[in-house]
């Protein structure tokens, strides 16, 4: 996906058309922009494979907003059973959020539903909130320019990312649950009942990052033997843009020039690694907020976060951003390539696996936004346990499941600080509906850290974000990992007048 900022201005805002590129649906007039929920098929390793989707009438997935535009949407859901669209990283009226339930239902097969909310700016996305159908790539990107954004000399290009299975979502997931799809390795006795996979577990000492760089990580004493487990399920194909590394999203791009990649992790269970290779990048936001501009060329994420790197381009080629699977050899990408470059083929498996994503939070402490919070103390400190165990393969929030859990219940306009203490041995990508919260404490000390809507916590680690309560409504805060979620791992954050 790909936007050109002198592309645009030529163009006079219509829809850039580049060959084997998704495009999104650029609003452009006050008229509802036209979404419907349904089935497509996708090319992936020269099978064809029906997968859902988000798309405008002429079947372009996802939508990009200029600065002051309102988000003014209707839904129809083309599909044959029941959906809702979750806008992730918005804060919409509650009763726009979309959560089944919560307070609307879900759209019946043919229903048209109607949203009108001022949205937040930047890298954002949209994906059905019923588990099964977002593992069925029920998904799309939302994107609402900044204009310092539209001001900067950039070609803005998006990443999408899924993880992909041929077989029915419903089977994948059974298996998951089962613990059929995990693998079989031997089990310490600390961590008896949990069968960890052997092609997604690593060695708590192994772990790049754990107990070095002055991270003690709460509760790591003693665990030297255990074993995390990264993933559950080996997926028949990682997606770019809808792509494998087989024929990958090739991006025309400007000799000399600047591109912001705005990466979306859309994946249902996998954390990534991007990697720019040779080109010189900076990470500039996360989860669609500003940080301070830091340096480099392999940045993480997990699902449902977000991460825009800013990339300078060299005199003319081609180049590789990949996306790498945790813990494994497994990966996908795009090229960013100029007018004639040669183009080579690149192998959907590393040589190596690639590192476990941000144990000891090392890349997480680093963030610091542009503008956090402001300066105030907190009402109170609030408590959450993430736990949950392989077998049986169930995960909870202070020990209950979604239909029994304990809501939080704060006041509208109270600064409540809320404590992750994530006593599972797999990371949980944790995210609140309708708030930005900024993340102020990491492994007891205390920082200015990155405003996000989902932050990533690791096996046996602690996190403190601060949040200033909206709307006085429920809202839901539930791990991003679907089969976690599928089982339960969701609350509420009710707030009261």
């Amino acid at each position: 996906m790909n936007f050109s900022r002198r592309g645009f201005l030529a163009a006079g805002a219509a829809t850039l058309a580049y060959a084997h590129i998704p495009q999104f649906a650029f609003a452009q007039t006050a008229a509802p922009i036209q979404l419907t929920a349904g089935r497509r098929t996708l090319d992936i390793g020269g099978r064809a494979a029906s997968v859902l989707g988000l798309m405008g009438p002429d079947g372009r997935s996802g939508i990009m907003l200029d600065p002051g535009q309102r988000f003014t949407v209707d839904l129809t859901n083309d599909l044959d059973v029941e959906t809702i669209i979750h806008w992730h990283g918005q804060i919409p009226p509650n009763v726009q959020d979309g959560v089944p339930d919560a307070p609307l239902a879900a759209l019946k097969p043919g229903e048209v539903r109607s949203y009108d909310f001022a949205p937040s700016a930047g890298t954002h996305w949209m994906h059905s909130h019923i588990p099964i159908q977002e593992m069925q790539m029920l998904a799309a990107p939302l994107i609402v320019r900044r204009p310092e954004e539209i001001a900067a000399d950039r070609q803005e290009v998006v990443m999408f990312l899924h993880d992909f299975s041929f077989r029915p979502a419903e089977e994948v997931l059974a298996e998951i649950v089962s613990g059929a799809g995990h693998g079989d390795m031997g089990e310490t006795d600390a961590m008896s009942g949990m069968d960890h996979g052997s092609h997604g577990s690593m060695p708590m000492a192994q772990m790049p990052g754990a107990g070095q760089g002055g991270h003690d990580m709460a509760g790591m004493s003693g665990m030297d033997t255990m074993q995390m487990d990264l993933n559950d399920f080996d997926f028949d194909a990682y997606l770019a843009n809808d792509r494998t590394l087989d024929d990958p999203d090739t991006v025309p791009v400007e000799a000399n020039g600047r591109v912001l990649l705005r990466v979306i992790n859309g994946a249902a269970a996998t954390s990534f690694w991007i990697d720019s290779g040779d080109l010189p990048g900076r990470l500039v936001a996360v989860d669609g907020q500003p940080i301070e501009p830091i340096p480099g060329n392999r940045f993480g994420l997990s699902m449902g976060q977000r991460l825009d790197l800013e990339l300078e381009l060299p005199d003319t080629g081609a180049w590789p951003v990949l996306a790498l699977r945790e813990g494994a050899r497994e990966r996908t990408g795009l090229i960013l390539a100029t007018p004639g470059a040669q183009v080579r083929r690149i192998d959907s498996l590393a040589e190596a696996d690639a590192p476990a994503f941000d144990i000891g939070m090392e890349q997480e402490s680093r963030l610091r936004a542009v503008t956090g919070l402001a300066d105030r103390g907190a009402i109170r400190p609030i408590d959450v346990m993430l736990g949950g165990q392989m077998q049986p393969y169930v995960w909870t929030i202070d020990g209950k499941t979604w239909g029994e859990h304990l809501p939080i219940t704060v006041r509208s306009g109270d600064r409540v600080e809320i404590r992750f203490h994530n006593m599972s041995m797999m990371g949980h990508p944790m995210h609140l509906h309708g708030h930005h919260f900024q993340v102020v404490e990491i492994g007891g000390r205390r920082m200015g850290g990155a405003m996000r809507d989902t932050l990533y916590i690791p096996p046996m680690t602690m996190a403190t974000i601060a949040v200033d309560a909206g709307e006085a409504a429920r809202w839901m805060l539930h791990c991003h990992h679907m089969p976690h979620l599928s089982t339960g791992m969701m609350t509420e954050f009710v707030v009261t007048a």
